[in-house]
């Protein structure tokens, strides 16, 4: 019975690992340049939160070059979940009103398409990132 329990213990703590190493291997993962968006951009940290993918402003830029904006830190792409095929759906924040809306990400190499989303996905914002090297 020991034996038993320590397999079943064993092959649990692989699978999370595992489960936890596909999380940490998504390719949405890293810094993004956001279109601009009222005359300023941003530069987004994407990461895992828990079983989806977070983004927080990470650096905020307007015609003048770099600044500090009241936003850095926040989370704009939130619980985005993956969907098979660089397909993931979640939540966007848009800083400018302040409002959440349901949010889509499909991604293609170097270049993310994020859309915001109202009436049910039928009314759609988008915006085009890129990565940041």
């Amino acid at each position: 019975m020991k034996r038993f329990m320590a397999t079943v213990l064993t092959s649990l703590a692989l699978a999370t690992l595992t489960t936890a190493g596909t999380a940490l291997a998504d390719p949405v993962l890293g810094t993004w340049k956001t279109q601009p968006d009222d005359g300023a951009y941003a530069h987004i940290e994407m990461a895992p939160c828990g079983a989806a993918i977070c983004g927080k402003i990470a650096r905020t830029f307007n015609d003048s070059g770099e600044y500090a904006s009241p936003n850095i830190g926040k989370t704009l792409v939130i619980d985005m979940v993956a969907q098979g095929d660089g397909h993931y759906r979640g939540e966007v924040w848009r800083p400018s009103n302040d409002k959440i809306y349901t949010g889509k990400m499909d991604l293609d190499g170097n270049s993310l398409a994020l859309r915001g989303c109202v009436a049910g996905g039928l009314i759609c914002s988008k915006q085009d990132w890129t990565r940041v090297k």
